[in-house]
């Protein structure tokens, strides 16, 4: 469906244009229409499918009718992660270019002087994470009474993050009569529950089902063992014709040291993670889009909502701990018809993960053949970060005892000797356990002015 068939107005169609579309996506078609009704929404669909223009788009024709009010905001959008509140707020910027809205963005990270006078001289929209939310509610910085409009975006991941009580404080603070607009790429059970009780009749618009194959992306295993992770890593960048990559471990603590070590072999990497300040994610991200770096490790602060175009290659540096974290880190490729492969690495001990994330898609990921796992004790290391590689013992010994073997003393008789088996194998040690402060957690502590990276794409 062409957007000039969906009703939205000439000054906005004009702004799409020349942001160089003219066809709907289909979560598009199916919710813009509903959205100018008035309903109240569900919109079921999976990163890379349009959902954020599915509803800036409405919203602008929407707020074109009226006046904004000091503290008041006329319309409300929820996001869970920084860089997705900033992404939309970016689309608001680009398609709403020849309407008179005024918008502030709080998330965490700056100064909240700017964004406090913003919000008393009034603003049309309010792009804000939930914890900042509260954080200025709380000071009396903003009224929420006047708020007609609700967007909750990113749902499940919201979900992910603790947010859910947050979002359910705010629902009661804004007018009963609102409408109400919530998106998510999957349903659960507690989101379901959050529908049932906070929107009016709701019409369900489900584009795919949730967490189905995209059939864009190929997608790969490719089997190693923990001490061979890096070697298997710049073996397949070196195999592949990489335009852009994202590298996705679990920890942050990873995302650093394998940015580094990256660098040392001469890769053009960067690196984004939760404990990053905002001006340095900005930067690092305006980076990639320039190509300056055309790879970044990122944690998964960074798997949804962002939407870099072009790029190529999605790897997997630690197979994730939740299924849905699958779907959405290789979302970041095979985006708006593109072509992109995606492989995960693994070790015997990821065979759970990925039997979740098989179960969830529905779909048997295919073994490409990389490094084969090898015993960690045998496996020298190529990396510099880990020294020189460990050079095996000769059998023979050194000294007299090697030079005149006939010398050399007998054997002990076997009832002597000391049992193989007592000795715990390197492989069967348990790993350490993984230190809470070492995951991205909730990220929703910035405020402050529109950031200027308006090279970053987004969903369109």
């Amino acid at each position: 469906m062409k957007f000039a068939d969906i009703g939205l107005s000439d000054e906005l169609l004009r702004a799409i244009d020349e942001s160089g579309y003219n066809e709907a996506t289909p979560i598009q078609a199916g919710v813009i229409p509903s959205v100018l009704m008035m309903r109240d929404i569900i919109g079921i669909a999976q990163t890379g499918t349009g959902k954020t223009a599915s509803f800036v788009l409405p919203m602008i024709d929407i707020l074109a009718h009226g006046r904004a009010r000091a503290l008041m905001p006329r319309s409300l959008i929820l996001a869970p992660t920084r860089e997705l509140a900033a992404q939309v707020a970016e689309n608001f910027e680009k398609y709403g270019k020849y309407h008179k809205l005024s918008m502030a963005l709080l998330i965490g990270g700056v100064q909240m002087g700017d964004q406090v006078k913003a919000l008393e001289k009034g603003v049309d929209v309010l792009i804000a994470t939930p914890g900042r939310l509260m954080d200025l509610f709380e000071r009396g910085k903003i009224l929420l009474t006047g708020c007609n409009l609700l967007v909750i975006d990113e749902a499940d991941r919201m979900l992910d993050m603790g947010f859910i009580p947050d979002i359910e404080n705010i629902c009661t603070k804004l007018p009963a009569t609102r409408q109400t607009l919530l998106f998510s790429a999957t349903m659960p059970p507690p989101i379901k529950k959050l529908a049932d009780k906070f929107l009016s009749n709701p019409k369900t618009i489900e584009v795919a089902r949730p967490a189905s194959r995209n059939e864009n992306i190929e997608q790969f295993l490719v089997k190693t063992s923990e001490r061979s992770k890096r070697d298997t890593l710049r073996d397949l960048l070196e195999a592949e014709d990489i335009a852009t990559a994202i590298i996705f471990c679990n920890r942050k603590t990873t995302v650093r040291e394998l940015a580094k070590s990256l660098q040392r072999y001469r890769y053009k990497a960067g690196e984004i993670h939760g404990d990053m300040d905002q001006s340095s994610r900005i930067a690092e991200l305006d980076r990639f889009k320039a190509g300056t770096i055309n790879i970044l490790v990122a944690s998964d602060v960074a798997a949804r909502g962002l939407d870099v175009k072009g790029v190529s290659h999605v790897f997997n540096f630690d197979a994730p701990w939740h299924p849905d974290d699958y779907v959405h880190r290789i979302g970041r490729t095979g985006r708006a018809g593109a072509k992109g492969r995606a492989f995960t690495l693994v070790t015997p001990s990821d065979d759970e993960a990925i039997d979740n994330i098989q179960k969830l898609t529905g779909y048997k990921i295919p073994v490409h053949g990389g490094r084969a796992p090898t015993a960690d004790v045998a496996k020298p290391d190529r990396d510099a970060e880990e020294g020189e590689p460990r050079r095996g013992r000769s059998r023979g010994g050194r000294g007299k005892a090697a030079a005149k073997p006939e010398k050399a003393p007998a054997r002990p008789a076997p009832a002597e000797a000391k049992p193989r088996e007592e000795r715990k194998p390197r492989g069967d040690r348990k790993p350490a356990p993984v230190r809470q402060d070492d995951l991205d957690g909730p990220d929703d502590g910035w405020n402050g002015p529109m950031p200027g990276f308006l090279s970053v794409g987004f969903d369109n």
